[in-house]
């Protein structure tokens, strides 16, 4: 469920709330999907005109402006990764649920933590909280490769078999704790962080290429959090802080572990 928290002052006029989801209890089952991304042309595809005034009024009227961010959101068929039930609300400006007790997140907040995340043709991100695969399927339009961990199995499933569906070729989906990361694929080029934590997860500070990027949601996951961008330099963190939202907090034992002292730059 979406709340609307208020911008802290001081940074940057408060956009509109910000909120997703998805949490992440164990398990190791790697997908790998299959094809290229289907294109679906507007006279064929009911949902066209609703993805374009999505774009338009929620995501460059806010401010993002990188034209391959906003060609993926006009793109990607956000009404095939949410119930059928729901599809014809998947273009409004808020999160929907997905079931598991999870959400897609708000269309404008996956387009910011896109942009943020300043993706290169080639480069290799990997996404933590995987949820429907939506976030997925739009960093696969910027990205080399995209790897998504995702804690709860069935959403693991699922959002593989969608993505498969829909010809993700590029994307592969693996059920684990996420705060651990992918070991075996590091480094990354980016990381994108669906899920609130109170610090960086260490492992997925260390995963990061010397100059990359960590975008995640922190703070009190009681609350409300920041959404952070880490970049690494020097082999240290340095962050910016980007606006306030309400995601669903990062599950699993991991979480209880230490996390990474951040050099704040905000």
């Amino acid at each position: 469920m979406m709340m609307r928290p208020d911008h802290v002052g001081g940074r940057r006029p408060r956009r509109p709330p910000a909120l997703s989801a998805v949490s992440l209890p164990a398990a190791v089952l790697l997908l790998i999907l299959g094809p290229a991304p289907i294109a679906r042309s507007a006279g064929e595809d009911p949902f066209a005109a609703g993805r374009k005034a999505m774009v338009e009024a929620q995501i460059a009227a806010r401010g993002v402006r990188d034209p391959r961010v906003l060609e993926a959101m006009a793109v990607v068929p956000r009404h095939l990764f949410v119930p059928p039930a729901l599809r014809d609300e998947a273009y409004g400006d808020f999160p929907l649920p997905i079931g598991e007790g999870q959400t897609i997140s708000q269309p404008y907040i996956v387009a910011l933590m896109t942009e943020s995340v300043g993706l290169r043709a080639g480069e290799k991100v990997l996404e933590v909280g995987t949820g429907s695969g939506y976030q997925a399927a739009v960093l696969s339009r910027l990205a080399g490769a995209v790897l998504s961990i995702e804690i709860n199995e069935t959403l693991a499933r699922r959002a593989a078999g969608t993505l498969a569906e829909l010809g993700y070729s590029n994307v592969r989906v693996r059920s684990g704790d996420g705060f651990f990361g992918w070991p075996e694929e590091a480094p990354f080029d980016a990381v994108i962080v669906t899920c609130a934590v109170d610090r960086v997860p260490p492992r997925l500070f260390d995963q990061l290429a010397e100059g990359g990027r960590l975008v995640l949601p922190l703070g009190d996951a009681r609350s409300y959090q920041t959404l952070t961008l880490v970049t690494k330099k020097g082999g240290k963190p340095v962050v910016r802080g980007l606006i306030d939202v309400r995601f669903v907090p990062m599950t699993g034992e991991a979480i209880k572990k230490d996390g990474c002292p951040l050099s704040r730059t905000l």
